[in-house]
């Protein structure tokens, strides 16, 4: 799409600094940029780019204006106002309705006029697709299942008996939404399946990203709330509840059971064990473990960072006799305590 630099400005209701005349037709770096590309400039780093750039137009802070060749549109949020005008420069393709004559459709299935059914799709017995709906190919609708209004479905989406997805849904290629759970009873050496009867209820504006597993709710459902954000590769475990606008990084595992509030994030490589208790606006750094509850909010980190292996060997070879230390330690302070009463001498 191409729309001139003023256009653009009232439709993000920011102010334009420069030739408003100027025509953009798509979003680039600044290092790539030719004359029809809006850039933006999110870390100060980057700055020395600006002089250097070929943009037609770039978003900048007031502060960082100063120091641009081109025009600019002036934000306090150059990263929100960029991602704003990128779905103007490159909006998607409108959802035309029909079904694919490869798909396989259910009588019993109701699908509205303006819902587009891709080839190779299979929608079961009782499922409801909502207008405006993309099921992009290879998907799997299952029994029951109901999709909100204008979601997607990019590709090859699988969708487990039951499970509702709301409003404006985006799930990548390759997502499992209502999978049985992973529940099973010991009975000797052997384990029995514990039967998953509950379903997975996704809100509105919710993302699942490439490979997500969310797991169907083994008794009542696993809720994922409005606006959370799942990255690639990440486990949810039955009966987990995660409030709104969460957003959660790639390979992130989350036991069953957990519930986590809103407005938190989890950074990438994360594990939460299960029956956990997350607060609103709770933050986890990358590679946490995090084995207990965290109502209050905050940030919190575990894990170890990346040092020089041959730091990292020799502190793995302190950590071997941590325990031992550790006993030695008490030793001394019973004895400097024992001494202390022995001689009459109170701390220094």
């Amino acid at each position: 799409m191409e729309i001139s630099l003023k256009e653009l400005a009232a439709r993000l209701g920011v102010p334009v600094r420069g030739d408003g005349a100027v025509r953009l037709a798509r979003v680039a770096r600044l290092t790539d940029a030719t004359p029809d590309s809006l850039s933006f400039l999110g870390d100060r780093k980057y700055r020395r780019h600006l002089t250097e750039t070929r943009a037609g137009a770039v978003i900048l802070t007031e502060t960082d204006a100063e120091h641009a060749t081109v025009p600019v549109l002036i934000s306090d949020n150059p990263y929100l106002t960029f991602a704003r005008a990128a779905r103007i420069l490159h909006p998607r393709d409108p959802v035309v309705g029909g079904v694919h004559p490869s798909a396989v459709v259910d009588p019993a299935a109701r699908i509205d006029p303006g819902a587009w059914i891709g080839p190779l799709s299979v929608v079961e017995a009782e499922a409801e697709i909502g207008p405006g709906v993309f099921v992009g190919p290879s998907c799997v609708i299952g029994r029951g299942v109901r999709v909100g209004a204008e979601s997607r479905l990019v590709a090859r989406v699988t969708l487990c008996e039951g499970t509702v997805i709301g409003a404006r849904a985006l799930l990548h290629p390759g997502a499992v939404i209502g999978r049985e759970g992973f529940g099973f009873a010991k009975d000797g050496e052997r384990w029995e399946r514990i039967p998953q009867v509950g379903r997975v209820v996704l809100g509105d504006d919710v993302e699942i990203g490439a490979n997500t597993s969310v797991d169907r709710g083994a008794i009542g459902d696993t809720r994922i709330g409005d606006g959370v954000k799942l990255d690639n590769h990440i486990q949810i475990g039955h009966n987990v509840e995660i409030g709104d606008n969460t957003a959660i990084a790639a390979n992130t595992g989350i036991s069953g059971s957990t519930r986590i509030g809103r407005n938190c994030t989890v950074a990438g490589a994360v594990g939460m064990a299960g029956h956990l208790e997350i607060g609103d606006n709770v933050h986890f750094t990358g590679m946490a473990m995090v084995t207990r509850s965290f109502p209050e909010p905050g940030l919190y980190s575990s894990g170890i960072p990346a040092m020089p292996s041959a730091d990292w060997r020799r502190n793995v070879a302190r950590f071997r006799h941590l325990d031992e230390l550790t006993r030695r330690v008490k030793q001394l302070e019973t004895h400097i305590e024992t001494m202390k009463q022995t001689t009459g001498q109170g701390d220094c």
